[in-house]
């Protein structure tokens, strides 16, 4: 069983759903968890928030968030998934952002990667540095992401996985 089968398996499980706000992986977090039969009872829709106006507009991160620490920041992955969550009503969000590449982003390397969980017990975030392509690069945010959610749940509700 792939982690996205394992992840919609264990959302079933508990019946609690899944959003997604994603930057650089630009959607393919959520077509990769929209993609299971049966994905429909878990996941609820995503946000793709690639200009930064947008993270503000659709997902209310704060002004100040963007103008002190940027968009590339643990701060906005936190914001982002907490803003997809309440927006969309899923019981957990999953949010992306950082810089894929080919050239840095606020001062930050290509690779650095924030991947934030909201849920019902808070949110968490985690920094990652990547190499490799641009698509590697968002692939294994994908990846990360399905796998630091599915750790989440484990932790929360210990009959899962």
């Amino acid at each position: 069983m792939s982690a996205i089968e394992e992840l919609n398996a264990a959302l079933r499980e508990i019946g609690a759903t899944v959003a997604t706000a994603e930057s650089l992986t630009a959607g393919q977090l959520a077509a990769a968890l929209a993609e299971p039969p049966g994905a429909s009872a878990t996941y609820r829709g995503g946000f793709v928030t690639y200009a930064t106006e947008l993270k503000h507009e659709l997902l209310g991160v704060p002004a100040s968030v963007i103008e002190t620490v940027g968009v590339v920041s643990a701060e906005c992955a936190e914001a982002m998934a907490s803003g997809a969550r309440a927006r969309s009503g899923a019981t957990y969000a999953i949010s992306t952002t950082g810089v894929a590449g080919p050239e840095e982003q606020e001062g930050k390397p290509v690779g650095t990667v924030y991947v934030g969980v909201s849920g019902p017990h808070g949110e968490t975030t985690s920094r990652l540095s990547l190499s490799g392509s641009r698509a590697e690069i968002q692939r294994d945010t994908c990846l990360f992401a399905v796998d630091e959610l599915l750790r989440l749940l484990r932790r929360e509700h210990r009959r899962v996985g």
